[in-house]
């Protein structure tokens, strides 16, 4: 039973071109070596030795950075201990104005009185500046490493500035040393964010992020399967270079440097730009849209990349919008206001953190607000 659905889902009609059989992958000549999925099972204990490196990093490194800043932890207000109230915060972190009321026939309580509970309640759960920036820090450092390497490993291959050699002999192109610690490292890093993301910090688009995690992980293991690999290393490559300026300029928000933080938005706003908007669909989707069908020509599995990465690009659109609006203000008024998606919803004032002047809190919109903490991290 095991065996007929393998052989369904791993179907040579579906997942290779025309003409071509996994068994044909199987035996490569002397001296070249194709992409197997065993090969990317390594990846899964490697995610674990990321988590341990990410615990270690901010520990020995993020955290005495943070306290150089004056970064602290902070110790939050503690709610009052109440079973009915904490039962309800469970389930949902705020009160509609009918359980308002019976809860304050139960409790005997005013009001007012519950819903400053509940507030002091999310505040308690709200994670702390330290953590938030220890947590930039880490991505940053990864994001850097990561697109360096990719560098210096593209940089020296013709397909990188030939895009028609992604295709040529495809998928009969040996597997490289370089192509395959980028695949490993990138497939590590998500598989351990899958993990973490239970003990990390709690955010409020939880769901979409473990959605945004598992796709990045099946795309990562499908392209790798089937050896889309020379296409599939431009793609995390362009990726990760405005991350990188995205997270920096976290880390300038959360020590308040503001003027660095505005700056970095600036030019994360540009990167952005030129890598998602200019280089993504005009070499790479073009590439892979236009020169394979050239070259290779359509199969199953090919239309389904290309579907993934023309509804990649259409959120690259709308994301720039969004970042534009950041930026705009952030060059005519001044400031990039805090960023709140990463925290525990905050209904009240009394909630802000003093990172950023009341002004400049106010300077944008929440939806705004919500980019500069990593939503653009689409891989």
């Amino acid at each position: 039973m095991t065996s007929s659905i393998s052989s369904w889902f791993w179907s040579d009609r579906f997942w290779l071109p025309e003409n071509v059989s996994w068994a044909d992958m199987e035996h490569p000549p002397p001296g070249v070596e194709y992409p197997r999925l065993g090969h990317i099972l390594y990846a899964l204990p490697l995610a674990g030795g990321v988590f341990l490196l990410r615990l270690l990093f901010e520990r020995l490194v993020a955290k005495p950075c943070a306290r150089s800043l004056q970064i602290q932890a902070g110790v939050p207000r503690r709610a009052q201990p109440n079973t009915v109230l904490e039962r309800l915060y469970q389930s949902k972190t705020s009160a509609d104005t009918r359980q308002l009321e019976g809860l304050s026939k139960q409790l005997d309580w005013d009001v007012r009185k519950i819903e400053r509970w509940f507030r002091i309640r999310r505040n308690q759960d709200r994670p702390s500046t330290q953590t938030k920036f220890c947590e930039s820090m880490w991505r940053l450092t990864f994001y850097l490493g990561i697109f360096t390497y990719a560098i210096s490993h593209l940089w020296v291959s013709p397909w990188t500035w030939d895009t028609r050699q992604c295709w040529h002999k495809y998928p009969f192109q040996s597997l490289s040393h370089g192509q395959y610690n980028h695949y490993v490292a990138e497939l590590a890093f998500y598989w351990s964010l899958m993990f973490s993301q239970f003990i990390d910090i709690k955010r409020k688009d939880f769901i979409i992020m473990l959605v945004h995690h598992l796709a990045t992980i099946i795309l990562i293991t499908f392209s790798y399967a089937n050896n889309m690999l020379r296409a599939g290393t431009l793609v995390m490559c362009v990726h990760d270079a405005s991350d990188i300026f995205l997270e920096a300029a976290k880390l300038a928000n959360y020590a308040k440097y503001q003027r660095l933080c505005d700056s970095l938005f600036v030019v994360f706003t540009i990167i952005f730009f030129l890598t998602r908007l200019v280089i993504f669909p005009f070499w790479i989707v073009h590439s892979v849209l236009i020169e394979s069908w050239e070259i290779v020509g359509p199969y199953q599995a090919w239309w389904l990349f290309n579907g993934l990465l023309l509804v990649l690009q259409t959120l690259h659109i709308i994301w720039f919008y969004l970042i534009t609006r950041i930026a705009i203000k952030a060059i005519f008024k001044g400031k990039v206001s805090k960023d709140e998606r990463s925290d525990i919803d905050s209904s009240s004032d009394e909630e802000i953190n003093s990172n950023c002047s009341k002004e400049s809190s106010q300077t944008l919109k929440p939806k705004d607000r919500s980019l500069l903490n990593g939503e653009t991290h689409d891989h």
